[in-house]
């Protein structure tokens, strides 16, 4: 039994320390294109397409101006650019905030029955004419620019959707503080994926779409509560191009505390979990390159080897406890006098590899700072992160894992 459990651990360290050296190679390889797309973003743009934006929403009184004054602002020719509001079925003062808007020539506002996120996209996209369309959430601003940051992309006929880089609106509690930084490392990520031809998420958050997309593939489907990722694995496996802008920025607001946090977590782990089973032929198949071969099987991977690290470092340290706890019992408290003694330190392969593993972690951590943010400082955010994220992330991933082992169906909020 004990080989076992040394050969699982050896296995889960391996997966992390092979997934972070492969991020810092394509890192390597990467800056050469990220020159280059701030070529292509500093050119005049010679052709605006038209683009409309959708804004599901749900119980968003408090947000919903603020996210339609945001793209309102957007640097983009008024006539290019048109906004259709949904509202889907709040109780609350969404549709009051909505009658502001009313008579406003670039918005259309759309009402229906609560029946989910996905159905109020769906009943938008019955209305979009345009050659892009876009969803922007309702607790959620743009950047005056991002649409300029996004659009030259579309210049390559192969390219079927653009994210942006998605960043924390105004973080304040600790939690959020941790959030930006872990959006840091999401920016990141994405943009390494990107060249890759392996996102396998479209942001609900400003995700642009050619309105071909969902003209040949339909329209969303509710996936599991997460029909942006849904929406994303469908494309891949119809070999569509999907690509990210990190320097179009984006900034969504995120829960304060660890209840709201807890919740939303569980619900994309869940949703990731189960649309991995439904797009599971994807999985060890070539014909859909890095994605299919690499990237779904070690994300599915990474949540269990994260789930058996984090029960391992939780065991041993309980057994320790106990060991001083009886300890004490027996011989009483004694303050030894301190000493050091190299002889004491553990040489083994697994505390090697596990010092090997943070290293590697805190490098990519100043990356991701470092391309989300243009440079790297060391802030309280990252105090939080580092020590806090490790304790708080299994709670969401057991979770998770335990709906979907029991079938069990989540809500979404």
């Amino acid at each position: 039994m004990a080989e076992i459990q040394t050969l699982i651990l050896y296995g889960s360290l391996f997966i992390s320390l092979f997934f972070e050296v492969f991020l810092l190679i394509t890192y390597l390889e990467v800056r050469e294109e990220l020159v280059l797309e701030e070529q292509l973003l500093g050119k005049k743009i010679e052709r605006f397409p038209t683009i409309t934006i959708i804004i599901p929403c749900f119980n968003e009184e408090n947000t919903l101006q603020k996210t339609i004054q945001s793209l309102l602002n957007l640097d983009y020719p008024e006539d290019r650019l048109s906004i259709i509001v949904v509202d889907d079925g709040s109780t609350d003062g969404t549709l009051s905030e909505l009658s502001q808007f009313g008579n406003h020539p670039r918005i259309s506002i759309l009402t229906k029955e609560n029946g989910g996120k996905h159905t109020a996209l769906n009943l938008a996209l019955q209305n979009v004419k345009s050659d892009l369309v876009g969803c922007l959430d309702a607790d959620s601003f743009v950047n005056p620019d991002a649409l300029k940051k996004i659009v030259p992309f579309f210049d390559d006929v192969d390219v079927k959707v653009v994210t942006p880089s998605v960043k924390v609106h105004s973080p304040s509690s600790v939690l959020q503080h941790v959030q930006k930084i872990e959006y840091s490392w999401g920016i990141f990520l994405r943009r390494m994926l990107s060249s890759l031809g392996a996102l396998y998420i479209t942001p609900g958050p400003f995700s642009i779409f050619r309105t071909q997309v969902f003209q040949e593939l339909g329209g969303y489907r509710q996936g599991h509560y997460t029909e942006d990722l849904e929406i994303a694995l469908r494309m891949q496996k119809h070999r569509y191009k999907i690509i990210n802008s990190h320097a179009a920025h984006v900034y969504t607001t995120t829960p304060k505390g660890l209840l709201a946090l807890y919740r939303q977590r569980v619900r994309w782990t869940y949703g990731f979990l189960n649309n991995a089973i439904d797009y599971r032929e994807m999985f060890f198949n070539k014909k859909y390159g890095h994605i299919g071969i690499f990237i779904l099987p070690i994300a599915t991977t990474s949540i269990f080897s994260t789930l058996y690290i984090a029960g391992h470092v939780i065991w041993n340290n309980v057994s320790r406890l106990f060991d001083t706890i009886v300890k004490f019992q027996t011989v009483g408290f004694h303050w030894g006098s301190p000493s050091f003694d190299w002889f004491f330190i553990n040489t083994g392969v697994i505390p090697f590899l596990t010092l090997t593993a943070v290293i590697m972690t805190l490098v990519i951590l100043y990356l991701s700072i470092k391309l989300a943010d243009g440079k790297a400082q060391f802030s309280r955010g990252v105090f939080y992160y580092l020590s806090l994220y490790i304790f708080i992330v299994p709670l969401w991933l057991a979770k998770a894992v335990f709906n979907t082992v029991l079938k069990r169906q989540i809500s979404w909020r």
